[in-house]
């Protein structure tokens, strides 16, 4: 079985979200699995010098982009038994953003689906399924079908269509989304690639796709539902015998409490408790917390967006503190009244609340041992990775029950001694602040119910091995 993925971003080449998580390490087991996985993705500007020097000129050709040729180069790469492909243009990547405002991204993407398909003559590698990750990405579907229909090296492959956040969807206009794709009118119907008026990236490749999936099974439910859906729940809906949930793993070497080279002191399942209070000891110390192993410490890594539930944080930050029973440590950039919003807290609750208001990898790793809990109380999450490695850590997950916090976090069930976490239901902070004082209390007043769930949590298989397996089942049937 050969599959390339067509992805804008991928570890440990650039990253800007989970994406590049999911494309770094899939491929990588499926390879493992008997799969020959490829990837392509752009060759920009921002990418390590290092790899640059590592990379190696295959050719290059002139894509036809409205009235213009574009050079388009391509260059490769093995890392483990995964080869990249790097497309190669200065116009279009050479910058060190990944991604500028929509009129440049729906021309830079256009070229680089057309680039992955005219490549493939160029590297000769034919795949058997070309897996397209978001809307950045849509396009290849279309123009496999629109270009490429009388050539039967193309007319097998098949494709999937991977959802990782239906909420960003490549919509523009149909004039100059028809002209950088050379396509005609009868693509920019109702049923095929318009989208109120526009056109959008991503419709094309659900409609077109061979496939779709999306990175929790409960996320590909909730996308066919008009609170979700985003205004294409109506087209899922009608493709919902082709779409299939398939939660995201994590990199089990990188993410190792007993391993793990950035945090205090390593640990695994035989120190939990002496190893998790030595972490916790040094994280308050670093970040100015009071030094008490026996407070409750909540954590949270997060894009502070209204997205993550920082709305509902900050309704009820002032009850959370309202006893000296909890601490809180967060992590994270985003949106200025949610960075504003943590700094006054910290000011309000010195040696109680520390906000870091940046992203630091290290840091990362230190919440994730040295914390008890770690909220996640998001609006939305399509899969989320956080709660998982959490576990890993021996952090217990607060979340509430969407996408994939809802598929990868048991709830505690004090009655049958089960569960890895806690979560709840509705979006609404003081439902948020009871699931909390339920952790809180549990954490106080039941050790051993809590001390279980901790090595329940850890003992939970959240690798990439089994989600490689359901997308090959996906490739098989196709």
């Amino acid at each position: 079985m050969k599959v390339l993925f067509a992805t804008s971003e991928c570890v440990p080449f650039v990253k800007t979200g989970g994406l590049a998580d999911v494309v770094g390490a899939l491929p990588q087991e499926l390879c493992a699995q008997s799969c020959e996985a490829r990837v392509i993705l752009p060759k920009y500007g921002k990418i390590a010098q290092k790899y640059k020097d590592e990379m190696r000129y295959i050719s290059n050709i002139y894509i036809k982009m409205g009235w213009r040729s574009q050079y388009c180069g391509v260059f490769d790469l093995k890392i483990g038994d995964v080869t990249y492909y790097f497309v190669d243009n200065e116009f279009y990547f050479g910058s060190d953003t990944i991604y500028g405002d929509m009129a440049q991204d729906v021309e830079r993407f256009a070229f680089f689906d057309k680039a992955v398909l005219a490549l493939l003559q160029v590297v000769d590698f034919w795949p058997d399924v070309i897996h397209c990750n978001d809307w950045q990405t849509g396009m290849i579907p279309v123009l496999l079908r629109a270009h490429y229909g009388c050539d039967d090296r193309y007319n097998r492959i098949k494709t999937v269509m991977t959802i990782h956040n239906l909420k960003f969807q490549g919509v523009y206009d149909k004039k100059t989304i028809a002209d950088v794709c050379e396509l005609p009118d009868s693509y920019f119907t109702a049923d095929k690639l318009e989208f109120y008026k526009d056109a959008s990236f991503l419709k094309g490749g659900l409609v077109y796709a061979d496939f779709i999936t999306t990175v929790s099974k409960t996320y590909s439910r909730e996308i066919m539902t008009d609170y979700f859906g985003e205004n294409l729940n109506g087209l899922l809906s009608a493709r919902s015998n082709s779409v299939a949930g398939i939660i995201n793993g994590i990199d089990y070497d990188g993410w190792n409490a007993s391993t793990d080279s950035l945090i205090y002191q390593n640990y695994n399942g035989r120190n939990i408790v002496s190893g998790k209070k030595a972490n916790k000891i040094a994280l308050q110390k670093e970040f100015g917390l009071e030094e008490n192993p026996d407070k409750f410490l909540i954590g949270m890594v997060t894009r502070l967006t209204g997205q993550k539930g920082l709305d509902l944080v900050e309704c009820v930050m002032d009850n959370i503190f309202e006893n000296d029973d909890v601490q809180m440590i967060v992590l994270g950039t985003g949106e200025e009244q949610y960075e504003n919003m943590l700094r006054h807290f910290e000011w309000k609750y010195k040696g109680r609340l520390a906000s870091l208001i940046m992203f630091g990898n290290a840091e990362s790793h230190k919440i994730y041992a040295g914390c008890d809990a770690f909220l996640m109380p998001s609006l939305f999450e399509p899969c989320g990775l956080s709660q998982m490695i959490s576990m890993r850590y021996g952090t217990l997950p607060i979340v509430r029950e969407t996408g994939g916090l809802r598929d990868s976090v048991e709830p505690f069930n004090e009655y049958e001694d089960t569960g890895t976490g806690f979560s709840f239901a509705n979006y609404n902070a003081h439902e948020m602040l009871g699931i909390i004082n339920y952790a809180k209390r549990t954490y106080y007043d039941n050790k051993k119910a809590w001390q279980s769930m901790v090595k329940r949590a850890m003992k939970q298989d959240f690798s990439w091995r089994n989600s490689a397996k359901e997308y090959i089942d996906v490739y098989s049937r196709l």
